[in-house]
Order: C-alpha cells, then structure tokens, then sequence
C-alpha cells in the first residue's frame, strides 16, 4: 500500500474498510509530535482518561491499584496543544477527505480527538468493535485518521482490522452488551480469522471507517506506544441533536495550505 496515490488508497478504503497512507507525516513533525505527548504523560496533563477508568482485560482494577495512574489516552487533543490543532486540522488531510467524501470534511471533537497510548505494563486489551456503535450521526460515513508516532505492530498493541466488515449487515447477537463484536460466537469466526495488523511506522497513517471493525492487544514491548487519533465526517453530516456527539462544535478542514 505504500506508493498508491490518493485516489487509489481511497478506492481501498472502500473496498476494505482501511488503508495505510504510508510516511504520510514528516519525521520531523513526528518527533515534534512525541516528545509533546510523552511530556504530558510525564506531567499527567490533563484531560486523561486512565485504564483503570475502564478496566478492560489487562488493566488495573482501580486508580488505587499497582499501575491505577497508567494513562489509556490523552483526551481533547485539538484543544490541548496547537500542535496537535494543527495537525488535526492540516490540510493534507482536508484534502485527502474532500476527495473521499466528495465535499469538505469536519472535525469531530467529540470523538477520538486523543494521543491513543499503549503502556508494556497494564495496557489493556480492546476487543473488536466498530466505533459507530456509541456515536449519532446523520449518515454512517464517518473516517478516522490514526497516525503512528512510532513503529506499530501486533506485538505492541498495534491495531488490527477485519477487511470488509464496513460493510457487512451484522445482527444483534453478534456483538455483547458492550458491543464488542463476540469471539465466542460460531458465526464471527470466519470473519475474525480474516484480521490483518498492518504494520506502522512513525509518520505512517491509517485512515479507516467507523464501521470497520478493529481490536488490538496488549502491548509486548519495552516502550510506550503513542498515536495521534482524530474522527471526520462530510460537510453534509451531522451529530444528532440531544446526544453526546452534538456536544462540543465541530472543526471544518480547509484544503489549501
């Protein structure tokens, strides 16, 4: 996937749910990126959200606990720094969206919009899902674009997807109370047998559909893993009113630099 042009990689998209845009971010912006995120790990800057907050498999039971301070993600990225506004907003991804969803693309700030990290101890497992599943949205074709501050692979957590499941007519007894799409259940083995976990390196991109079903595991290494997630929707869709995507204004992307 690595030389495709964009109209290409959109074509992938498409059809598999998920693409990788390969050193699609300098590595000098990347590191720039990094050593902003790792100092407000270090400083707990907050909003943070902790894995004891949630406590999937592998996390800590409570804050209190042995490991309760280890950060799951950074929140409010575009409002935390401007060096994550910018980058949530530039416009090679205003431009690379525009093409995909044939109209500008907005910013969620509601959604993803976090420095996603993966600590070697009490990082937590995430079992499949879509991330539609919590969101309220006019239409469903929402992208989310997950950038690799350092190299990404099974062995550190990196994030696996089931091609085509974008696109599937999945049933309720699919997926548990959570939504998590269930392991256990005879008729998702076919479908998780088809997982690939594409390996990332730092300034590598994935741009992927909320309804492509991914996971990821724990992470096996001896460093933090850190990625920088932001969701879009087109111009024309629109959070719902009432709900908690409607909470926060969105950020329209321009396409010009």
């Amino acid at each position: 996937m690595s030389g495709l042009l964009p109209d290409d990689q959109i074509a992938v998209l498409r059809k598999q749910g998920f693409v990788v845009a390969r050193q699609f971010v300098d590595a000098e912006r990347v590191a720039a990126l990094r050593a902003l995120a790792e100092r407000h790990l270090r400083e707990h800057v907050a909003p943070i959200e902790y894995e004891a907050d949630l406590r999937y498999p592998g996390a800590p039971e409570s804050r209190a606990a042995e490991g309760g301070l280890t950060v799951r993600r950074l929140l409010s990225a575009y409002a935390r720094d401007p060096l994550f506004a910018q980058w949530a907003t530039d416009p090679g991804i205003g431009q690379w969206l525009a093409r995909y969803f044939s109209e500008p693309a907005v910013l969620s700030t509601v959604h993803h919009n976090c420095v996603m990290t993966k600590h070697p101890a009490y990082g937590s497992l995430t079992g499949w899902h879509q991330d539609i599943r919590y969101w309220s949205f006019s239409d469903t074709d929402l992208v989310s674009c997950w950038l690799a501050l350092g190299p990404e692979k099974r062995e550190n957590g990196g994030l696996s997807f089931i091609p085509g499941s974008h696109a599937a007519a999945f049933t309720a007894d699919q997926f548990d109370g959570q939504k998590f799409f269930r392991d256990d259940a005879p008729q998702n083995a076919d479908w998780i047998a088809r997982a690939v976990c594409p390996e990332l390196e730092a300034g590598d991109v994935v741009f992927f559909h909320c309804r492509t079903l991914h996971a990821a595991q724990g992470n096996r290494s001896d460093r933090v893993k850190l990625s920088v997630v932001h969701t879009y929707h087109p111009q024309s869709c629109h959070p719902v009113p009432g709900t908690r995507s409607a909470s926060q204004p969105g950020v329209p992307l321009e396409t010009q630099g």
